[in-house]
């Protein structure tokens, strides 16, 4: 008679089922750096998105500040207290009526204009700043543009 340890000819022995610790622990260590880099990418997607978020406010912004600086006639432009050169503009996507989030400082500066030409004093040169804060970051973007006397206010007042 055959024991049951024994195996017949022809008959394969039975592993035990089941995982050793060792593969138990590298397949939890791979587990592991895998969720931490899904949420590593999660968590770099969402910055990138509020960064270009912000970026894009900033320049609606600007463009904003030069567009009703176009509007505005000569003598307008040219006053000393009619163009303010401060200015803030508050921002939150989750608002719906424009109070908190971040905060957007900017300064308006109409100087005369740089080019050596024989319109010089014709034309004025405008520079649109901005300053703001993404958590720890300060950040900043600039528009530069150039206003004529004979510009677009002419034909719309």
């Amino acid at each position: 008679m055959c024991s049951r340890s024994q195996s017949q000819p022809g008959q394969k022995r039975r592993q035990s089922a089941g995982f050793s610790l060792v593969e138990v622990s590298i397949a939890m260590g791979v587990v592991g750096t895998s969720a931490i880099a899904l949420f590593s990418g999660f968590t770099s997607g969402m910055f990138t998105m509020q960064m270009a978020r912000e970026n894009l406010r900033a320049t609606q912004i600007m463009l904003e500040k030069t567009e009703t600086l176009r509007l505005y006639n000569w003598d307008q432009i040219t006053s000393t207290n009619f163009v303010p050169t401060t200015f803030t503009a508050p921002y939150d996507p989750d608002s719906t009526n424009g109070n908190g989030g971040i905060v957007y400082s900017g300064t308006l500066t109409v100087s005369a204009c740089p080019l050596a030409i024989s319109y010089r004093d014709d034309m004025k040169l405008v520079t649109v700043g901005l300053n703001w804060s993404t958590g720890g970051l300060k950040r900043s973007r600039s528009y530069t543009t150039y206003i004529s006397r004979n510009g677009l206010q002419n034909y719309i007042y």
